[in-house]
């Protein structure tokens, strides 16, 4: 997840996919889906830790899921 990149609809993106890989009470999943809706600094700062903490398997399954390409 570069800082650059990330922006409130791939935030929620990246949530989606997290209900499907670790659930949805999971706490990436909730801290992914609180910095979506509100957009604070802070609760971004708090996804992206959490979401760096996850298995790297977890987490290169999330981003394929969210890929665009």
């Amino acid at each position: 997840m570069d800082e650059k990149t990330i922006d409130r609809e791939s935030l929620g993106r990246l949530a989606n996919a997290l209900v499907f890989i670790c659930g949805a009470d999971h706490p990436t999943t909730v801290a992914l889906k609180a910095a979506a809706v509100s957009g604070s600094e802070r609760d971004i700062k708090a996804a992206r830790t959490l979401f760096l903490k996850l298995k790297s398997g977890d987490r290169k399954a999330a981003l394929t899921m969210i890929d665009d390409s």
